[in-house]
């Protein structure tokens, strides 16, 4: 059977189907991922109102793609007091926010409990507030750091009022690669272990992949299958969003950047090889928002949210640094010809 008689008829994809894929253009990729995304979602483009929250760039890691961390490209350490946050939750409570989303640097000097807190406090005075917070690699540091199991940083995110789980920290799984852009952070397989014990929990979590650096088409596909594999098991992915690498102010010497074809292709193939992960983001922070909205006809159907801040990505040189407004986000949807839907972090429909 060909490449295109699977695609025709749903057959599941192999990895090296998935190399493969990268072969055919891009628009009989997009061709095939709009056609499984309108099946499962037809015109609708969902996005949230959320308020991103960095409490602090202080990192005990040096990962080479980062320009987040204080460090001799970002030479301005930070770490917010809990008062600095609450304000700046009450503030965005006032903009209508269903979603603070809080990530941040491997802080040492912080401790367990200032993460604990500020959780619990965020949801003792907004309990409909939906908490997504400590990525897979926060968990793993704060393991090692206080020698606590995954399941018990777990057990006590729980019971300080994190929801989900965001995706941050996968980079990639490629070993030998993960170890040249992130080594010495949490493994490939124990952020899948930390995804996996979370969703037993009855979880849900998001799932990512950092391309666009040193990684090869295979390293993608590779990726995908082993998110692939896990879904099957537990079911609790609920999106997956392929982050487009920025470039500036960080350690790693990348000089062949994907053109718009490549990153178009790699979210279409991403809607083909992902047969049981029900949402596909374009995060409009890391493609911008152009290049987001035409993924929305190569299979994503998410755009993530207004996130009135961001700190991040835009330390790479990404244009996001103080999000976007909810009416303008609304209208590009609309001016591309999908219907904008606002949702809850469980995507739950709003309006």
């Amino acid at each position: 059977m060909t490449l295109i008689e699977k695609l025709e008829s749903k057959q599941r994809l192999s990895y090296e189907d998935g190399v493969a894929l990268y072969d055919l253009d891009v628009l009989t990729l997009g061709k095939y991922a709009n056609k499984i995304r309108e099946e499962k979602h037809s015109k609708k483009t969902y996005y949230n109102v959320n308020r991103h929250i960095n409490p602090t760039n202080i990192c005990k890691d040096v990962c080479h793609f980062c320009a987040y961390s204080a460090s001799r490209k970002n030479p301005k350490p930070y770490t917010l007091k809990h008062d600095e946050i609450m304000d700046t939750v009450a503030s965005s409570v006032k903009n209508g926010i269903k979603e603070v989303h809080i990530v941040s640097a491997h802080n040492p000097d912080t401790g367990l409990e200032w993460y604990l807190e500020i959780f619990a406090k965020i949801k003792e005075k907004y309990p409909e507030l939906h908490i997504k917070a400590l990525t897979a690699a926060e968990i793993h540091f704060l393991s090692e750091q206080y020698n606590k199991s995954y399941e018990e940083i777990i057990n006590l995110m729980l019971e300080n009022g994190v929801d989900s789980m965001p995706g941050g920290g996968a980079e990639i799984f490629d070993e030998e690669i993960r170890k040249r852009i992130c080594g010495g952070k949490v493994t490939s397989q124990q952020w899948l272990d930390i995804h996996k014990l979370w969703h037993e929990n009855g979880k849900q979590s998001n799932a990512t992949m950092l391309f666009g650096h040193i990684e090869t088409r295979e390293s993608r596909i590779d990726h995908m299958m082993r998110l692939r594999d896990l879904q099957d098991k537990t079911n609790g992915f609920n999106a997956f969003i392929p982050l487009v690498y920025q470039k500036e102010n960080n350690f790693l010497k990348v000089t062949d950047f994907p053109t718009a074809n490549e990153i178009l292709k790699t979210f279409a193939i991403s809607r083909l090889m992902l047969d049981n992960i029900p949402h596909l983001k374009a995060y409009w922070v890391t493609s911008t928002i152009k290049l987001a909205l035409i993924a929305q006809e190569f299979g994503a159907n998410d755009l993530d949210g207004t996130i009135e801040k961001e700190s991040i990505n835009s330390a790479a040189g990404a244009a996001s640094a103080n999000g976007m407004a909810q009416c303008e986000f609304t209208g590009l949807i609309k001016n591309s010809g999908f219907v904008p839907v606002q949702r809850d972090s469980l995507y739950n429909e709003i309006n």
